[in-house]
């Protein structure tokens, strides 16, 4: 059953574009002075303003126009220098206006694009259609109360960006890539928390099915709010199947818009999907026409930090790092910043990248940390890997030992903590070479098996050494002594 699906399924093509809603990190909401911030009592960030009370007037935030030059540019996009706002009209009962303020004909940005790489190495151009500026509707709630439904208005006009994309996904692994990248993009540029789970950014995907080498896209439908990568890869998965299932039974996929259930993994209707005149767009009369000049525009690229593509190239390019570990590093820009103190204290940059993604990581997964959280400082990691490379600390023992203890003694420097906790590689020549004439007694057959060509079990010989010697010895010198003697018994 499972292969004839499979088989069916191999005759269509998929084509996703994502509409990507971002929550912009503004003090204030974009177009009042009430606070944008999350986590406030129901209905306490309001004002006549964003209640849409008769006779108000909106006033734009700078700083909203400031963080979607940002992120146009960040994703390779024109900036229309002129431009101007417009009124998208449907009803929602947490839509105090009646209509949404937005950017329909005259978007901000347009005509971009977003590089992404799938867990499976492969490369993809993702197009941006537009980047529009917007105010955000109110939150209903429907489970807390028995009766009634109850509306809180502190979202109403906190200030988003929209980021559409061109169709041109064709798989859930690249829509999870994409809106990884998003995500990383906003982070760095410091105009979004990233913040899935609390609504910072959410995202609606537009799926349809064709047939593999058709031109024609097939009709799609809208699945809404998808708050997390997971659910959005699981809600195209399940319309992919969904779609292909209705067109080999003859039927005709209906233009809807859909709700995912997370818990089921399915989607189901909840309206017709509106065109773009059924929103009766027109120009907003309460607000002026934005222009912006290439002197403001320039001024705010210059501000623009390295971004992770650029981070990736360099850490390649000047460190000597692979491109997996120049990208798992430069992910989250706090761990980037890390990174790029540690390498301001060492030249072992490969070094310092196994460490970063070696036994930091695992400790921050662990203990479900940030690397904001590490209480060992980029300097003294770096003298933890000076320690090792100048062959007075077994890499081991530094990670089982030595780092642990810098950890519960942040103030305790790499050769301190070693010195403590006496592991540094102090061990005589003459001492050593008795540990390794004492193993290599312990075990006659083994040498011979050796001398008759099982290298292997010099692994079994090193493993013992490294015990009786309690770690305090260097790997490459005891296995190259281990060797000659092994080569010269009889």
């Amino acid at each position: 059953m499972t292969n004839a699906l499979d088989t069916v399924k191999e005759k269509y093509e998929l084509v996703v574009g994502l509409e990507v809603h971002v929550q912009l990190s503004t003090a204030s909401k974009i177009f009042s002075t009430d606070s944008a911030g999350f986590g406030a009592g129901p209905n306490e960030n309001v004002s006549p303003v964003s209640l849409g009370l008769p006779g108000t007037l909106p006033k734009l935030n700078k700083k909203v126009v400031e963080y979607a030059i940002k992120m146009g540019l960040a994703t390779n996009c024109g900036i229309n220098t002129h431009t101007h706002f417009d009124r998208k009209h449907y009803f929602y009962a947490d839509l105090p206006k009646g209509f949404q303020t937005t950017q329909d004909s005259e978007p901000i940005c347009k005509s971009g694009y977003i590089d992404i790489q799938t867990a499976n190495q492969t490369k993809s151009r993702i197009r941006i259609y537009r980047i529009h500026m917007e105010d955000d509707a109110g939150k209903s709630m429907h489970d807390q109360d028995e009766h009634d439904s109850l509306i809180d208005l502190n979202r109403a006009g906190v200030p988003l960006i929209e980021i559409v994309s061109e169709p041109d996904i064709r798989s859930a692994a690249e829509a999870a890539a994409y809106l990884n990248e998003i995500r990383k993009l906003v982070k760095y540029l410091d105009i979004c928390d990233g913040n899935m789970e609390e609504g910072s950014i959410r995202c609606d995907a537009n799926i349809s099915i064709r047939l593999k080498g058709a031109i024609e896209y097939g009709n799609r439908c809208e699945v809404k709010n998808l708050n997390s990568i997971r659910n959005l890869q699981r809600a195209i998965d399940h319309e992919f199947v969904r779609q292909v299932g209705i067109i080999e039974a003859g039927g005709h996929v209906e233009q809807n818009t859909l709700n995912f259930d997370a818990e089921t993994g399915s989607t189901s209707p909840l309206r017709k999907k509106e065109m773009a005149n059924d929103y009766r767009y027109f120009p907003e009369p309460d607000l002026q026409p934005l222009v912006l000049s290439e002197e403001y525009i320039n001024e705010i690229a210059a501000s623009i930090p390295e971004l992770p593509a650029e981070k990736i190239s360099r850490y390649t390019s000047e460190f000597g790092l692979s491109e997996y570990d120049a990208s798992l590093i430069s992910a989250e820009k706090e761990t980037a910043e890390y990174f790029d103190a540690l390498a301001s204290h060492t030249a072992h940059y490969k070094s310092a990248a196994n460490w970063m993604n070696g036994p930091v990581r695992s400790h921050l997964n662990e203990q479900g940390k940030t690397i904001t959280d590490l209480s060992i400082k980029p300097y003294d990691l770096a003298g933890l890997i000076a320690l090792i490379e100048a062959g007075k600390l077994n890499y081991s023992v530094a990670a089982q030992k030595v780092f642990p203890e810098m950890i519960a003694k942040p103030c305790v420097s790499a050769e301190a903590a070693a010195i403590e906790l006496e592991v540094l590689i102090d061990t005589a020549d003459d001492e050593l070479s008795s540990i390794i004439e004492e193993v290599l007694g312990s075990y006659p057959d083994k040498v011979k098996e050796y001398q008759n060509g099982k290298k292997g079990v010099l692994g079994l010989f090193m493993g013992d050494i490294m015990k009786k010697s309690k770690g305090k010895i260097n790997p490459q010198e005891a296995s190259k002594l281990v060797v000659e003697k092994l080569e010269h018994k009889s």
